[in-house]
């Protein structure tokens, strides 16, 4: 089955909440993972309102044209 992502909501604080098509629903918090990042261009993403500019498209997750972006199957886990 492949799994894509219907729906993802901007729920604030670097948290969104995701909608997959097998019907399994989570929330992620990208806090984390944006304050250790090493490279400049993800902790850009620091911005909440340059995060929060995320768009679905093809069923993934993205953002400024796959400047960021993540494997699907890794959110579906709830691992990043």
């Amino acid at each position: 089955m492949v799994i894509s992502i219907q729906k993802a909501e901007y729920i604030g604080e670097y948290k969104i909440h995701f909608h997959f098509s097998d019907g399994v629903e989570r929330t992620i918090d990208f806090y984390n993972f944006l304050r250790n990042a090493r490279n400049p261009m993800t902790r850009n993403y620091l911005d909440k309102k340059l995060f929060a500019t995320f768009k679905i498209e093809y069923g993934d997750i993205q953002w400024n044209d796959f400047e960021m972006c993540f494997p699907i199957w890794d959110l579906h886990e709830g691992n990043i």
